[in-house]
């Protein structure tokens, strides 16, 4: 088994593309990881979601820890055998959940004490027992636990948010067991406050870690001061490490990050979306529940192969949401993976090639288009 190692393989300005190899497979960046977080991708198979074109998927530290609980994921032969997935793993933290879904926490220097958000019982969380649960899953990339900034936060609060994040950083490195294609993550914090996000990046190149995520954006701050948070943070960060920005986002979200550096993505809004009948396509985004497309024949997109667009029109899968029909959540599900999916090939293959602005000048201006117009309904008054 090789280490767990990170390769550029070409640049197209601050964009890279590049490989990630790991104990369960390798990975081809930019990526997108669909998220599984009760160790499922919800509405999917898993071999599904492989044939989208994923290689990785998240896990959710809080979840699986409260159930079916670490150890018993562990006893029955890990994460990847228990939810049949093969290819590589990554984790957060629970730092997130433990903060945004918690009935009651307790926040000190050591951890979180939190009530579970299932039956109110009382548990710890520390910086040793969040990488030791990611161990028992045995993921691929452990995340440090660390505090979510909320936003707004003032400078001084930020800071002391940061730093204690920080001190957990070192208590996760300490903590973590190496092992041959396993790595783990520091994240990095400090809000919207340039000077904060380089002190945090230099404690964590002092610490030193296989990966670098940056934390805390998606918040409620903007596409444009998250824009310029990163261009003031990717640079400072290691070339030679992969860069995860977390918890992001929409496809021009990534597009714009994937120009600006990072590497590795995750997002809920694909599967979230597909759930509620909003499917993502190149011409934006199309809600399938709108009655005009309940006689359209058309492809939710012609340029797409996911089953939902080769084998059924827009009047089945409209059909589907109002009928309350599981297939049409599995459909849509399936389509916004794989759209998701083809446009990371398309941002590797147009780094490769040399071409990455004009890539994003095109997908730009084709989601500028919209939806095209539905074709007249033959059935309605006037129209027989």
């Amino acid at each position: 088994m090789t280490g767990f190692r990170y390769e550029v393989l070409g640049q197209d300005g601050a964009a890279r593309r590049g490989r990630i190899h790991t104990a369960h497979g390798t990975i081809e960046t930019p990526a997108f990881m669909p998220v599984g977080t009760a160790g499922t991708v919800k509405a999917m198979m898993p071999a599904s979601v492989r044939e989208t074109g994923a290689e990785i998927v998240l896990g959710n530290t809080y979840h699986l820890m409260l159930r079916p609980t670490a150890e018993r994921i562990a006893q029955l032969g890990g994460l990847h055998r228990f939810m049949n997935w093969p290819g590589p793993i990554l984790t957060d933290s629970g730092g997130f959940q433990v903060m945004s879904l918690a009935k009651l926490r307790k926040l000190d220097g050591d951890g979180v004490t939190f009530q579970s958000h299932l039956d109110g019982s009382s548990y710890r969380l520390t910086p040793e027992r969040s990488v030791e649960i990611q161990h028992l899953l045995d993921s691929d990339i452990t995340m440090c636990f660390d505090e979510c900034t909320a936003f707004p936060a003032t400078e001084t609060d930020a800071a002391v948010s940061m730093r204690l994040s920080m001190r957990w950083a070192a208590r996760c490195r300490a903590a973590f067991v190496e092992r041959p294609g396993y790595g783990l993550f520091g994240i990095v914090q400090g809000s919207v406050f340039p000077e904060l996000r380089a002190e945090s990046v230099a404690a964590l190149n002092a610490i030193g870690f296989d990966g670098y995520a940056v934390g805390g954006l998606a918040v409620g701050e903007g596409q444009e001061m998250m824009f310029q948070t990163l261009e003031v943070t990717t640079p400072l960060l290691p070339a030679d490490r992969p860069r995860y920005l977390m918890g992001v986002g929409r496809p021009d979200d990534i597009v714009g990050a994937v120009l600006r550096g990072i590497d590795m993505f995750d997002c809920v809004m694909p599967t979230r979306s597909g759930r509620t009948g909003q499917a993502f396509t190149r011409r934006g985004t199309i809600n399938i529940r709108n009655a005009r497309h309940a006689h359209d024949p058309r492809p939710l997109d012609p340029a797409c192969i996911c089953p939902a667009c080769r084998d059924y029109s827009r009047a089945y899968l409209h059909h589907l949401f109002r009928a309350d029909e599981v297939l049409g959540l599995m459909l849509l599900t399936w389509h916004n993976i794989h759209y998701y999916q083809e446009l990371m090939q398309g941002l590797r293959a147009a780094i490769a090639g040399q071409r990455l602005d004009a890539f994003a000048a095109a997908f730009a201006a084709e989601q500028a288009l919209g939806d095209s117009e539905p074709v007249a309904d033959p059935l309605a008054p006037g129209q027989m």
